[in-house]
């Protein structure tokens, strides 16, 4: 049961990552940001609720919604055409932003 909701979790996160970059019409930096924010956020909330929860949510959703892959390949994408700043910033934003997204969920989820 449990493989079943990590799978339908990480159906639903690729293709809401999918949907996200069509919508931001193919800014993969930008669209790659909002979603490993979200997803951060997301795994923040649930992390230590119910075994389905997180199964569902936190490595199913999250797993298929976020990517590290995309997001490095993006930034040595931007180092190789010359744009090192843009490359620093989308380091620097998606670790920022990540790690308090995923503070803020915790936070959230977790109060008593």
């Amino acid at each position: 049961m449990t493989a079943l909701l990590v799978f339908a979790g990480a159906a639903t996160g690729a293709v809401l990552r999918y949907l996200t970059t069509r919508l931001l019409r193919g800014d993969s930096p930008r669209a790659v940001l909002l979603v490993n924010v979200v997803g951060s956020f997301a795994l923040g909330w649930v992390a230590g609720s119910s075994p389905a929860l997180t199964a569902l949510v936190g490595t199913g959703l999250c797993g298929g919604l976020t990517t590290y892959s995309t997001f490095s390949h993006d930034t040595v994408t931007l180092v190789e055409r010359g744009e090192h700043r843009k490359a620093l910033a989308n380091v620097a934003a998606n670790l920022v932003l990540g790690v308090s997204a995923a503070a803020l969920g915790h936070v959230l989820g977790h109060r008593p």
